[in-house]
């Protein structure tokens, strides 16, 4: 899983030579003192990391340069302590493309009402030095999320993490690999998308292999790597008795557990971060990969069936932006509703393909048929998972545009038993409510699939979606589909105004 920690976001304070080398030396010593509490506030996923105070256009330029050119830099804080005449910024400004905060805050809390004069008003002058950088961000157009607050406010300190985690997000599609097992399920439309297009604006590849070439590294798994893994099922998990080793469907958990090896084989050989499949490709394959892609988005990968390649994606996204968090996420599809008007409910599974991470307690290893794809019975994961606060995200390709859709819900806790639904799943109330939830949801053009998260709030993917310039689409529990519908149509105009 991934170490948010090796990552970095640096901290600059903005000033100028006119205010002397006693004021800008107490300047250097606040900001240090600030960005050192960020840094070590529990919050935090990543190391903050301070910079210095910036006073010129060389020394602004040179650390925008430096952040671009820096891979452990995932993103850059600034705060003008004092006044910061703000065309020194315009250079650097435009060459910076890693994510940007700007927090505007100021070192004290509270006006020293008895002792307050010129020389502390000169020094500690952010409230409108900070107007001034942000003139020239929103002049410029630059995307940047803004958190005002004072630095010893938790509020304004777990805004900034929520950033950086979205930063973290960001930065691990800065070059990602995602393979596709052949194509999208045939005729399926909102599964497809412009890759060329994604590459561009979000900076990851996808391409495809046949099957063929997994299956080659399947069949070079070892007798002794199964063995090992399946005393790790046995370990993990409740494994049906059927499956054990003198059961009459134990080669249907060793066929589980090659299929398994080779993905992740094929997966850290070739760098990629997650992969899509579809039941409709499994040339050569005994049964579709159930537990393996379980257990590979349990390890951080992302995936999506069917050939979608965009869930894939924001999958591991949102895996990289929860790294450490409790909770899980997942790959997820809106499977079936219980419209009872008293309790109206979101039956969310997939065939096989939920990640063990959101499960309730132990999961089952259990073997079921699959009345799909024509072939030997699958072994996977069973759970249900837990009630608590959750969302579903997927992203779209609109034909001129990328839409990152939110739904905020409720997960519930399974109030019957489903004996014969040989599957994960999890129970959801759409917000804010059954009929307006999915309404809005597909008037927006929402996915089937998504990617569904214990962890993560709208706020996360909000940053996320400003850091790739897409457009951010929000149902939660204020949404009234008139006013969402016109929001809607907004964005259409405002993004045929605005191609570029």
């Amino acid at each position: 899983m991934t170490d948010l920690k090796k990552l970095e976001v640096w901290f600059a304070t903005g000033s100028q030579n006119l205010y002397g080398e006693q004021t800008l030396i107490e300047v250097a010593e606040h900001s240090k003192e600030i960005a050192d509490y960020i840094n070590a506030h529990a919050s935090i996923p990543v190391t903050v990391v301070y910079k210095g105070t910036l006073k010129s256009t060389e020394e602004i330029y040179n650390f925008c340069a430096d952040a671009n050119h820096d891979a452990n830099c995932i993103g850059v804080i600034t705060w003008m302590h004092t006044f910061s005449p703000a065309k020194m910024w315009i250079n650097g400004l435009k060459i910076l493309h890693k994510p940007l905060l700007h927090f505007h805050t100021q070192y004290n809390r509270d006006i020293p009402w008895g002792s307050i004069d010129m020389d502390f008003m000169n020094t500690n002058q952010s409230a409108h030095g900070d107007r001034e950088f942000g003139f020239m961000v929103s002049r410029m157009r630059k995307r940047r999320k803004v958190v005002v607050g004072h630095w010893r406010d938790d509020n304004a300190i777990e805004r900034i993490a929520v950033w950086a985690r979205a930063a973290a997000g960001w930065n691990d599609w800065q070059g990602a690999r995602f393979v596709r097992f052949g194509d999208n399920m045939r005729y399926v439309a909102v599964t497809d998308g412009d890759k060329v297009e994604a590459e561009l604006r979000f900076g990851y590849s996808v391409n495809t292999h046949g099957i063929g070439d997994l299956v080659k590294v399947i069949n070079d798994v070892t007798d002794k790597q199964v063995e090992d893994l399946i005393a790790e099922y046995h370990e993990t998990y409740n494994v049906m008795e059927s499956l054990h080793a003198r059961g009459p469907q134990y080669q249907s958990l060793v066929d589980a557990a090659k299929i398994e090896l080779g993905l992740q084989r094929f997966l850290e050989d070739g760098n990629f971060k997650g992969y899509s499949d579809t039941f409709e490709d499994l040339y050569g394959m005994k049964q579709l990969p159930g537990i393996g892609s379980q257990r590979m988005m349990a390890r951080g990968y992302g995936f999506a069936g069917e050939g979608d390649w965009k869930t894939a994606a924001l999958v591991r996204a949102m895996k990289v932006m929860g790294a450490g968090l409790p909770g899980g996420n997942s790959f997820m599809e809106d499977y079936t509703y219980h419209f009872d008007p008293n309790n109206s409910l979101v039956l969310g599974s997939h065939m096989l393909e939920i990640c063990p991470s959101i499960a309730s307690g132990k999961a089952n290893v259990e073997i079921h048929a699959l009345g799909i794809g024509g072939k030997e019975d699958p072994v996977r994961l069973v759970f249900n998972a837990p009630g608590g606060p959750a969302l579903n995200a997927s992203v779209v390709d609109m034909g001129n545009r990328f839409r990152l859709l939110v739904n905020e819900v409720e997960a519930v806790e399974p109030q019957n038993d489903l004996p014969k639904l040989p599957v994960a799943r999890v129970l959801w109330k759409p917000y804010p409510d059954m009929n307006t939830g999915c309404a809005a949801w597909i008037l927006a053009g929402g996915a089937h699939h998504t990617g569904y998260s214990q962890n993560l709030t709208a706020e996360h993917l909000e940053d996320f979606a400003d850091m790739a310039g897409i457009e951010f689409t929000l149902i939660s529990k204020n949404t009234e589909l008139y006013n969402f519908k016109n929001e809607l149509r907004w964005s259409d105009v405002y993004y045929q105004l605005n191609k570029a």
